[in-house]
Order: C-alpha cells, then structure tokens, then sequence
C-alpha cells in the first residue's frame, strides 16, 4: 500500500534534508571569525588603495558631525610624519610611524603603567628563580587574536625564535638582547625564559610585540621582512587594521577598528573606546599643522625640537588643549675624563666648582623656552626610581671662583712635584672618596684658570644652550668656547673621544627602565656610550647592582643612592628633559599622560578616551 505513495515520501525526505542543511550553514556562518578586511602585496610600499571595507552611506543620508566619519562610525583622527614600511611589532622600533600604529593593534607579555614600573599585559603574572636567571611566566588565558585563534606559549615562543635568530633583519639592539635568552613552552599558558646573568630588566624587555605563529607559520626570520602580514597585521591588541589608503609616494592613511575580540576582556570594558582611530600620513610637519589647523585631524605631536616651538604657538593661537609630559631622553653636559688636555675634570673640586658656577634654570629657559625643563637629576622624572632632593651644588659664582682658584694651585704644584702626586684635596673641601688629582695635566694659561671647549651638534638650540654656559663660565675666570659642528661630524668625535666636554641628549630607547648602565659605567668606555670616559667606582658598583636585582625595592634603594652620588660627586651636569607635546582638538576628552618610555605610550589609557559630538 506504502508503494504508492512511494515518490511523494522521497520528495518529504528531501525537503527535510534541503532544510536541515540551510539551518545548519546559518549557524556555522554565525560563529565564523570575521574574514580579513583585506589583502596586501608583499612589497610593502603601496601605490594603490588597497581595500576599503568600510560601509558605505547611502546617496541622500543628512550629512554627519565633524566626529563622525562619512559612514557614520565615531573616528579619531591623527596626523603622523614619515612613512608607514612595516605594521610588524619586531620592525616597529626602527619606525616612529610604525612603532605609533602598531602600538596598538599588537601587545607584549608585559607593558609599563603610569610610574614606568613593568605590569602584566598578556601575562598574567611572571615568579623569577632565587638565582634570577630564570623567569617563568604564566599567560592570561581569555585572549583571542583578531581573527579568533586563541593565544598561547606557541606564539611566544615564534616570535623570539625570530628575534634569536642569526639573520634577524630587525634592529640590532634587539637582536643582541635575545640572542641568548632561551625560551621554553611549558604548557599552552606557561613561557619559561632562561638568561645568561640576572638581569633586573628583563620584565621590561619582555613589552616586545608577540606575532601570531599560526598566520606565520614556517616564516624564517629572513623571509619574515618581505611577507604580506607586515601589511595585513594580526594582533591582539585594542585595534585590529580596517583599511589601508595610498598615494602616488606611498600609504597616506591607516585605519584602525576596535578589536571585537578585545572588547570582551575584562579591561576593555569602558565603552568610551573610539570605535575607529585614523592615521593620516605626512611627508613633513608643517603639511600635518596645516590640517591640524583646518580641522582636517583632531591631534599632532612634535618628535622634533624644531617643531616643538611651532607646535606649541599653534595650539596657543587657536587655543586648543596641549598635554605636555617628558621626553624619556636627558640632555646632560659630559666631562672628558680621559682627554690628556682635561683630565683636571677627574678632579671633583673641578666639577663641583663648574656646577656651582651654573644657573642651569637661566640657561634653559632663555635656550629651550617651552621645549624643555631643567634636568635635576641622570634619571627620569616620574619615573619609580627618581630622586627629587639631591645634593647639587648651590649656585654660588664666588664660592665656584674660590674653588677653581684652589684647584688651579694644586694643579701646578702637584705638576711640578711628583712627591705630592697621591695628596688628597682637603677633607673639608671635597667628599671622601675623590680621585687624587692626575699629575700630567698642563699648567693652564697665565690670564686662564682653565681653558677648554663644549662640543655640541650644529643644532639652534643646542648651540644657545653651549653658548649661555661658556658666558656663565667665562665670568669664573676660564676660557671656554664653543665648538658646533655637523652631526656626523659631532657623532664620530663623541666615539673618538676627540673633545673636551660636551652636551649630549642620551635617550632610553623604547625601555621604561631607569637602567643607565651603558651612559655611566667604567666598562662602557671606550666602546659603549660613556662617552667622557667617567671612571668612578662606587657609581660602577650601584649601577652593577641595580640593574642585576630582580626585586623592585632593593632597586630602587640602589637607584636613589646612585643619584645622590651623581649630584654630590658632579658626574656630569644634567641640563634639560625635553617637553613631549600632545595637541588635541577639544572634541577628544580623557587624555592622560604618564610617564612615558616611548611616545606610542600617549595611548596607554585610550580605553577612557571619548569624543565629544
């Protein structure tokens, strides 16, 4: 009997079949990560547009506020200089555009807070051996990459297989950090790093950007310079790219979208996030001010000096709001120890006299008005190691005069007498501890106490700083003079050793790390960047061991006691911080800026940021 409606029970199986399988592709598209917004080429300069996913308004749409972008998304916008080559984490320091974008698209293990002090970022917490040479660090487990694998141990353990690397084409400095640092998956949420000596620095170190090993994977770090990824980025981080925009000389413009996988952690829970952050690119500042003016872009920073006092009378003219923290740089007068015709500076009543004959605020103020602060100390300010209350000499020109009398007598003695050649200055006169003045330096000129010059690049401000000292000085009965000269020409000089002092600006890089080791220490001359040659022991030894400890609290103890033995001994002159300005338009609240390690750390607390209507 059923035989008969045979064709008609087929045709029911069937349907059922056809409907199961639409219910079923339904369901799978729901939970599919999204598709990449776009496809790069594997060179890395772009001369068209590359996709633009972004949805379009419709023809007759009421045309939106200037916050809004045209497709109606809530997008800051910002101008940057330069290029972008490479959206890749292990390129990015090489690149101040680059090392700005990626900042937040990619994360480190760790990232620096407000005082500059190491916290976990995709790390939940790291333990460190009682020797310090191991560190064991436990990843969080609710991370996601932007295309929705989760993250694991196999990521970090890609990405500094590349840094170790022997044909890494990344910056060198990083390259030499990581090359003998071992790095062990012990399970998918446990990285167990290995080093070769404590190294109190090491958490810092560990703010590199991990890259996905799953979208890399079988990358050599030789092939990785070329690859597509480096502009069709996969982070982690708060923003993951939507669209690439170029121009006949390149890309000129970046956009970024809030990471949906990142808006489900726990941090991410402030919805003031703006949803989009443009990067509008510029060959040269004074195109980037023109749009800041025209309200083209919402925000510029200077990372020049030249263009810091521009900026700073534009934001004055048209009264929009500025955020003005340090530079992580020192601008700082250094001695040459080690120079046959200087080596009275290994004499400490020579340098205390020298400091107390200074009015560094004068100097600064009138050299780098709204550029720069007086530096009070070799370590950075806000930082958790600083110092505020050191013991610098008081400016007072008589007092230097008196001791630059006494030093220039004993000088000439002590060269004509050999006998008296270990004497020690007068207890009363300079600290316990000073070095025995050297016996070969020459008697200096008859109408001179001292004679000698200030190195400086051939740079305006620098030059006006160089030249208020030499005035100052000149009054203490010295000669001095000022020697400004082309930067490559400054550069080789510093290496050979071939000046008397000098003012350079030494930076910290990208590290929030109070770590000076390589300015300061006897062991960094003549080949690192103890330029003067300084050759003190007991600052040799705190630096050894602060930078060696692995507990904050004796770190900072050791830091404190190196800073007081710098202004008490006059290592050399801090002279200025240089002022990072923040121009924003007034539509864009809750900026904040903290201590910064690198000028991508404006964006530390974007999750708070908002943009007014």
């Amino acid at each position: 009997m059923m035989r008969g409606y045979r064709w008609q029970v087929i045709a029911l199986l069937l349907a059922l079949a056809v409907f199961a399988l639409v219910l079923l592709t339904r369901s799978s598209q729901s939970i599919l990560p999204p598709s990449p917004t776009q496809q790069a080429t594997a060179n890395p300069t772009v001369t068209a547009l590359l996709v633009d996913v972004s949805p379009t308004q419709p023809p007759n749409a009421t045309p939106q506020p200037q916050f809004v972008s045209a497709d109606g998304i809530p997008t800051y916008r910002e101008a940057l200089v330069g290029e972008v080559n490479r959206l890749n984490p292990i390129f990015a320091p090489a690149n101040p555009v680059d090392r700005d974008i990626t900042s937040l698209i990619f994360e480190g293990l760790t990232t620096t807070n407000s005082y500059g002090e190491p916290v976990p970022a995709l790390a939940e917490n790291w333990v460190v051996s009682s020797d310090g040479l191991e560190y064991v660090v436990y990843l969080r487990g609710d991370v996601l990459w932007h295309d929705g694998v989760p993250f694991t141990a196999q990521d970090v353990v890609y990405t500094m297989s590349l840094l170790r690397s022997p044909d890494f084409p990344g910056p060198s400095e990083l390259h030499e950090f990581w090359r003998s640092v071992e790095t062990q998956a012990l399970s998918d949420n446990m990285v167990r790093f290995r080093i070769t000596q404590p190294l109190g620095i090491f958490p810092d170190r560990l703010q590199v950007g991990i890259l996905p090993a799953h979208a890399l994977e079988g990358i050599s770090a030789a092939q990785i310079t070329e690859h597509p990824f480096n502009l069709s980025p996969i982070g982690t981080g708060p923003y993951q790219l939507e669209n690439l925009r170029s121009g006949g000389t390149g890309i000129t413009e970046v956009n970024l979208r809030a990471a949906p996988v990142y808006r489900q952690r726990q941090e991410a829970g402030n919805e003031s996030l703006p949803e989009r952050v443009q990067f509008q690119i510029f060959d040269t500042f004074d195109a980037a001010s023109v749009a800041l003016q025209n309200g083209e872009v919402d925000s510029i920073s200077a990372p020049l000096r030249s263009e810091r006092e521009p900026l700073f009378m534009i934001a004055n003219d048209a009264n929009m709001p500025m955020q003005n923290q340090l530079e992580n740089s020192l601008g700082v007068l250094i001695f040459n120890w080690q120079n046959e015709n200087t080596r009275f500076f290994r004499d400490q009543r020579v340098r205390v006299a020298l400091a107390a004959g200074l009015d560094r605020d004068a100097v600064i103020e009138r050299a780098m008005p709204n550029t720069a602060v007086t530096a009070e100390s070799p370590l950075m300010p806000g930082s958790w190691a600083y110092e505020s209350e050191l013991p610098w000499p008081a400016y007072d020109p008589a007092r230097a005069r008196e001791l630059l009398e006494q030093a220039a007598e004993r000088i000439n003695r002590l060269d004509g007498d050999d006998e008296t050649a270990d004497v020690p200055p007068p207890s009363d006169q300079v600290a316990p501890g000073a070095e025995p003045t050297a016996t070969f330096t020459p008697t200096p000129p008859p109408n001179n106490l001292f004679t000698f010059s200030i190195l400086v690049p051939d740079d305006s401000s620098l030059t006006s700083v160089a030249q208020e000292i030499a005035a100052q000085w000149s009054q203490l009965g010295i000669a001095v003079t000022v020697d400004a000269v082309p930067v490559d020409v400054y550069q080789q000089r510093l290496d050979s050793g071939e000046f008397d002092t000098a003012i350079v600006e030494y930076g910290l890089g990208d590290s929030a790390d109070p770590d000076v080791y390589g300015f300061w220490h006897q062991g960094q001359y003549p080949d690192g960047e103890n330029y003067g040659g300084v050759d003190d022991l007991r600052i040799s030894i705190l630096l050894e061991r602060a930078r060696r400890d692995s507990w904050g609290i004796n770190r900072a103890e050791d830091y404190a006691q190196f800073q007081r033995e710098f202004a008490e001994r006059v290592i050399a002159l801090p002279l200025y911080y240089p002022i990072f300005t923040y121009v924003n338009a007034v539509r864009v609240n809750g900026i904040q800026l903290g201590f910064m390690g690198t000028p991508a750390d404006r964006f530390r607390n974007i999750e708070d940021w908002s943009l007014a209507s």
